[in-house]
């Protein structure tokens, strides 16, 4: 009878150590992440803003362009081919910071240019660019290429009060 009562008192353990039957197996690879692309046609433009769930991933994120003039929800007024790198700078909307996306960009209104060169898209700012973050830097570069030729892969040189950053390919 000792014996049952021990081995009942010991059956819960044993159960417990084996797992109910569930057997461990290794780490399956399953490729990479999917990915979307992104196009917002020609009455918008792609902004590249940070992820904060991801470490330092670009997001893109498209923008209405309507014409002239236009504002955001932060109520800054964008002018002329200018406005994917003024819309960067002016940072994420309301609804797009409460999704998660946020900017290492620095929290200025630079007087800004795009331009498209035999050399790819050349972006002047009137703000020190050689001490952004990679980060910051490629959310530039990103939005500059986009805005300036449709094509994130664009070559871009980004010229700042302190020097030149670039040329430069996006990396996302």
């Amino acid at each position: 009878m000792r014996r049952v009562r021990a081995f009942g008192a010991l059956l819960p353990l044993v159960l417990l150590a084996n797992g109910c039957g569930i057997q461990a197996t290794d780490v399956v690879e399953v490729g990479d992440p999917a990915t979307v692309d992104v196009a917002p046609g020609s009455q918008g433009t792609l902004l590249y803003f940070v992820s904060s769930s991801s470490a330092n991933r670009l997001m893109p994120v498209v923008r209405p362009i309507e014409g002239e003039g236009d504002s955001s929800d932060t109520g800054h007024v964008w002018r002329g081919s200018d406005k994917a790198v003024a819309m960067l700078f002016d940072g994420p909307t309301l609804a797009e910071a409460e999704a998660g996306l946020r900017t290492e960009l620095p929290d200025i209104r630079p007087v800004s240019s795009l331009a498209l060169g035999p050399d790819g898209v050349l972006v002047r700012v009137n703000t020190a660019v050689t001490e952004l973050s990679e980060v910051a830097r490629q959310q530039l570069i990103c939005t500059a290429a986009w805005a300036g030729t449709a094509d994130r892969k664009a070559v871009v040189k980004v010229t700042g009060t302190d020097g030149v950053i670039g040329p430069a390919q996006c990396s996302v």
